[in-house]
């Protein structure tokens, strides 16, 4: 019984020594380098060609891009109804048809329109007797022949029915009658519906045999001539943005079509997305702005001191702009900036870390943001 007690602990005391033996043999885990800092070996920064250089403060003009749209003021939007109800008999507008001042948008009629008619030409029947009548009675009057009494009733016949036959005139011509060129024989049922303005129309809610009434939108014509661009500015630009500075404005669709504008008005209160807006006139007006057009617009600035860098020295990832600086031998440390206007091959940046010391990549900075890529996709 002791031999094979003797025989356990023996083979206890081998396999503790064993497990020590193992611990002493396993290898340290390296570790991870800092997030954003990138290392090269002695040949990938032979390769690379990295140069180094420190950030300069100078004076600059340039250029800042901003994106929008084509807007139309609330002035500009007409939206055209009819003062009295009636049936629609014709109509050929369609969404989008550009049409001029005066133009007939639809044909509408009514019975009541036929009895105004009727009405006004009464009424100046009774307005011409009433003044006959009264011219009359004057003479009388200036001869002793008729009393005062009688001569201000007939003034007063008179004076009614020239009130009432001038207003029932002003109705008619809410309806694009002319009250003095009508009579008996050119009374009509229908009237046309005019354009008030020269635009595009943008909305048409009548068709043909529908009533309408006299509050009911018929079509909305937008004057084009009055389009402006509606560009958003972010919160870093605003200080050099003022009135009067020149635009150029082109689209997608169409980017070696360029349209010149000049600012007329800055929004100063910022969006939720800190940004604000700036209108700008265009100097002529083209038929392919259309609302809501998508656009992108540059804007010309002003002389301003900045920090600037190598263009070549900033680069883009994931919608933000980096630059790289050096910690150490072939060792840099990826930072996020604001960039801004490009002026003679350098470009404006600004942060609260940077400094006229800070000593950042100027040259081959994409071939450390592809490293950058490369590692992230690895991990």
């Amino acid at each position: 019984m002791k031999k094979y007690i003797g025989i356990a602990v023996l083979a206890i005391m081998v396999m503790a020594s064993c497990n020590e033996n193992n611990k002493t043999e396993e290898k340290p885990v390296e570790a991870l380098p800092r997030p954003g800092i990138l290392e090269l070996t002695p040949e990938q920064a032979k390769n690379a060609e990295i140069e180094i250089a420190s950030p300069k403060i100078q004076e600059i003009s340039g250029i800042i891009d901003i994106h929008g749209t084509v807007a139309v003021p609330p002035q500009s939007k007409v939206n055209v109804t009819f003062p009295l109800g009636g049936y629609i008999r014709k109509t050929d507008i369609m969404p989008g048809m550009h049409v001029k001042k005066g133009d007939v948008l639809a044909v509408i009629e009514d019975m009541q329109y036929i009895q105004l008619q009727q009405d006004y030409l009464t009424a100046k029947e009774k307005f011409s007797l009433a003044d006959k009548e009264y011219v009359r009675q004057k003479k009388l009057n200036a001869g002793k022949a008729s009393s005062d009494k009688l001569l201000e009733q007939v003034s007063t016949e008179r004076k009614t029915q020239r009130i009432s036959m001038v207003s029932l005139g002003r109705k008619l011509e809410l309806l694009g009658i002319n009250p003095d060129k009508l009579m008996a024989e050119g009374i009509r049922r229908s009237v046309n519906i005019l354009s008030p303005v020269t635009g595009l129309v943008s909305k048409v809610n009548v068709n043909v045999g529908k009533y309408v009434s006299s509050t009911e939108m018929l079509f909305e014509v937008i004057a084009m001539k009055d389009i402006v661009f509606s560009l958003n500015a972010f919160e870093k630009d605003i200080p050099f943005l003022k009135t009067g500075q020149d635009v150029e404005v082109f689209s997608n669709n169409n980017p070696d079509k360029k349209y010149a504008a000049k600012v007329i008005y800055l929004n100063h209160s910022l969006d939720n997305d800190r940004a604000a807006e700036v209108i700008c006139k265009p100097e002529k007006y083209d038929e392919a702005l259309l609302p809501g057009l998508f656009l992108n617009a540059q804007i010309h600035i002003d002389n301003k001191k900045a920090m600037v860098l190598p263009e070549e020295g900033v680069v883009s990832w994931k919608g933000k702009s980096y630059v790289f600086r050096a910690v150490g031998n072939d060792t840099y440390e990826m930072l996020p900036v604001e960039a801004g206007v490009v002026y003679d091959g350098l470009r404006e940046i600004s942060s609260d870390w940077l400094s006229v010391e800070s000593r950042l990549v100027v040259k081959n900075a994409y071939t450390l943001l592809m490293k950058a890529m490369n590692s992230e996709e690895e991990e």
